[in-house]
């Protein structure tokens, strides 16, 4: 129960002061381990003028192991897999390197931090990382379409 507890803390501190350009909610009402993230796409980024949709889901042992994250609304970029399960490869994410101190607020704006400097080195789509490294005006454009195509306010942009 104790992770109740903290989820619910977190929840209510993310809900009425979010990080810029991130909005919080439950995906379901009666279940307090499953969240729905609309994070716009930071301005400095291929993905401005995006909502991406996102899901972060909490294991019954929280804090002690981390949520996973993954995104809803298809997005062009080296660290989001592309298999229509839009994981997120995040550092902090991994068990190995998870704190229980961590907070979610922490793991979301570091997602958000991710559209605008994607990390190649730590990619889960190569190819994406290899255009990243070596034709970022490419790259830049195909997300940037992407972005258009897919996650438009308004639009069902899901896998």
């Amino acid at each position: 129960m104790g992770s109740q507890k903290r989820i619910a803390k977190e929840l209510g501190e993310l809900t009425k002061a979010p990080p810029p350009g991130i909005q919080v909610s439950l995906a379901d009402e009666a279940d307090l381990y499953k969240w729905e993230i609309h994070m716009q796409g930071p301005d400095d980024s291929p993905y401005k003028g995006g909502t991406f949709v996102l899901n972060l889901v909490l294991p019954p042992e929280y804090p002690f192991k981390p949520p996973t994250v993954s995104f809803t609304t298809k997005i062009y970029h080296p660290n989001v897999t592309n298999d229509g399960k839009g994981t997120v490869c995040l550092g902090m994410l991994r068990a190995d390197e998870w704190k229980p101190s961590t907070k979610l607020q922490s793991v979301l704006e570091f997602a958000r931090q991710l559209l605008s400097e994607p990390m190649p080195d730590d990619a889960v789509e190569g190819k994406i990382a290899e255009q990243f490294n070596h034709d970022r005006k490419a790259f830049d454009q195909a997300a940037k379409e992407w972005t258009k195509k897919y996650a438009k306010e308004g639009k069902k942009s899901f896998w």
